[in-house]
């Protein structure tokens, strides 16, 4: 039976958050705290992001804004003339990171594409979103892209309204229990989880155990034998 597929981006089709995680360590070095470790340094960035992805949304621009917020918090004083270079040199590296597919993405999208309806939903800065689709060339395999401002069971909902699908046919696949799983499971649709060693800490909650309406897979491409 002809299903709908909807699928996350970052770090379910492309490498995403490794770049972020390799931007952090710069700014740990950047700052060079004189007693705090690097975890605690992250624990302070944590609280910033906590409430500033709340007004802000996500991606790169946001966290080097967090990034800078948390070195005044830490010194007590603006970054300097200097710094601020340093920090957009960063921004410039991050925001242009080279595109690196999944292994198997392509050939899974274009065997799912001739089989079932695919969605791409992803959220964060929409121009940072849809240029990374473009730079993907991945547009083509989905008849449907939607860029929200964040995943949760009411975006679901609105969502499944909105396409007119049946829950029982519909299904949410990608890398973020916090984004991905759990909140397509509440919303009454299928959920296939497929985890990504570098997915960021603060899309991590608890998976459940057993769910007739969750696929926990260890690749992207075993997708092609379930759908």
């Amino acid at each position: 039976m002809r299903q709908e597929l909807w699928i996350d981006a970052d770090d379910t089709l492309w490498e995403n958050n490794v770049f972020f995680e390799r931007t952090f360590d710069r700014f740990v070095e950047l700052l060079n705290h004189p007693h705090l470790t690097p975890q605690q340094v992250r624990d302070q960035l944590d609280d910033i992001e906590h409430v500033n992805n709340k007004v802000h949304g996500y991606g790169s621009a946001n966290f080097m804004r967090n990034l800078r917020l948390c070195l005044e918090r830490l010194r007590d004083a603006p970054p300097s003339a200097s710094e601020r270079e340093v920090l957009d040199r960063m921004y410039a590296d991050l925001v242009n990171h080279p595109m690196e597919l999944i292994d198997g993405v392509e050939e899974t999208l274009g065997y799912l594409a001739s089989k079932h309806e695919l969605l791409l939903c992803t959220k964060g800065n929409p121009a940072e979103q849809q240029a990374k689709i473009d730079r993907s060339g991945l547009a083509r395999h989905f008849s449907h892209i939607r860029i929200v401002r964040e995943k949760d069971a009411d975006c679901y909902r609105s969502l499944a309204s909105e396409r007119g699908r049946g829950a029982e046919r519909t299904w949410m696949i990608g890398n973020s229990p916090k984004s991905d799983v759990k909140p397509a499971l509440e919303a009454g649709l299928g959920a296939v989880y497929v985890p990504h060693p570098h997915t960021w800490h603060l899309e991590h909650c608890h998976v459940p155990d057993a769910h007739p309406r969750l696929l926990v897979l260890e690749r992207f491409s075993h997708l092609m034998n379930y759908f």
